[in-house]
């Protein structure tokens, strides 16, 4: 199981609420265990899960009927409480054997059809005896008006916006959750130095991401996060390997990570085509010390802003005197941004548990760009990195 059972019922006690609802797609498959296809490529597509506070009924999922076949095949899906909606015609072989999955999808098409997603919910909210209860909704993955909407649905229970709770739920990780971004992490690694052994003069920042993203692939995952840049295209943010060809001395960038399990990867590691220039050596050098020095403050209780101060200081001090940035790092999971936010304006303190990636960019127009990216876990002593390699600047032989 994904979801932090103890920590969700806390904050759901601490909100007197009876029930929460997850519907953005990522909040879905955290507190059920499935993940329809559909959330990649078609948009609004609902998907609910209902949670009661203990006690107040089983969980439920509320799944669109052409999604129940994906929901049989998937081993992560802990509730067996299903509500359905629409039609979708699947015909049945009479004549030949079926194993045991086929009968469970036979089972759940043979479920009563509620018509549409929110007839679905407020069905499983009144067979969980919680329709004159105080329910939290999960507000971002509803379609426009379905809030308002759910509210008529359900004239005597008291509903409110809860993506917050969700999202502050998901800040720290289970035991599983660290077990498959830690793997996540391990397959990044991989795929650079995969893409990094074809890199030489001539080749193009699109054989480098074919490399990277052909490793990703076989070890497992799905690729989703590629920014890699060479010379003056490593200064582009979300770079997009070209036609580029490299170039001796050329800096490249790499910001990248694929999807395991759910779980999302986001590293940045830095190599040059060749001896580096002194000024890369230094810059590179300065920003690796701020990821350093994250870590040597990170522990629970300190605040992220906090952090945010001491690492950028650490940068100016080691290096790069005018080094600015809007963030200095933020938790990842099954999103690639999740809480909390290392920014001074954040008024988040650290807690155990929490996965982070601390990260130290550096872009400059016309030269090259710089990026040291780490994932970690919080201890209550302090950090357990997630990573195999080093953040350090790697100098390839040309």
């Amino acid at each position: 199981m994904l979801l932090n059972v103890e920590r969700c019922h806390e904050m759901m006690e601490r909100r007197g609420l009876d029930a929460v609802v997850a519907t953005l797609p990522e909040n879905v498959t955290y507190a059920s265990g499935f993940a329809s296809q559909s959330r990649y490529f078609r948009h609004g597509q609902q998907s609910y899960v209902l949670l009661p506070a203990p006690g107040r009924g089983e969980p439920a999922i509320i799944v669109t009927t052409s999604s129940l076949d994906e929901m049989v095949s998937q081993a992560d899906v802990w509730i067996r409480r299903i509500y359905r909606y629409g039609f979708f015609l699947i015909e049945h072989a009479k004549d030949l054997a079926c194993d045991s999955g086929d009968q469970r999808l036979m089972e759940l098409c043979n479920l009563p059809d509620h018509g549409t997603p929110l007839d679905a919910l407020c069905a499983a909210i009144a067979d969980s005896g919680l329709a004159t209860a105080r329910i939290g909704i999960d507000e971002f993955g509803l379609l426009p008006g379905y809030f308002g909407k759910l509210g008529s649905l359900l004239p005597k229970a008291t509903i409110e916006p809860a993506a917050d709770l969700f999202r502050n739920v998901r800040a720290v990780k289970t035991a599983e959750e660290i077990s498959r971004l830690r793997r996540a992490a391990w397959i990044a690694e991989e795929s650079i130095a995969s893409a990094l052994e074809v890199a030489k003069p001539g080749v193009s920042e699109r054989e480098l991401g074919l490399a990277f993203h052909g490793r990703t692939v076989r070890e497992g995952a799905h690729p989703v996060l590629g920014s890699i840049g060479s010379g003056p295209g490593s200064a582009m943010i979300h770079a997009e390997p070209g036609d580029r060809v490299l170039q001796s001395g050329d800096v490249i960038r790499f910001d990248v990570g694929g999807r395991y399990r759910h779980y999302l990867a986001d590293v940045a590691r830095v190599a040059t085509l060749g001896e580096p220039t002194a000024r890369v050596r230094q810059y590179h050098r300065a920003l690796h010390v701020g990821v350093l020095t994250a870590f040597e403050m990170i522990r629970p209780g300190v605040k992220a802003s906090d952090i945010f101060d001491a690492v950028v200081e650490a940068v100016r001090r080691e290096g790069i005197p005018h080094y600015q940035r809007g963030h200095v790092g933020h938790g990842i999971g099954i999103e690639g941004y999740d809480v909390p936010n290392l920014s001074p304006s954040s008024d988040a303190v650290i807690e155990e548990g929490m996965t982070l990636c601390v990260e130290t960019p550096y872009y400059e127009i016309g030269s090259w760009g710089l990026q040291v990216e780490d994932m970690i876990v919080v201890r209550r002593d302090g950090v357990e990195s997630m990573m195999s390699t080093d953040g350090g600047l790697k100098v390839l032989a040309c």
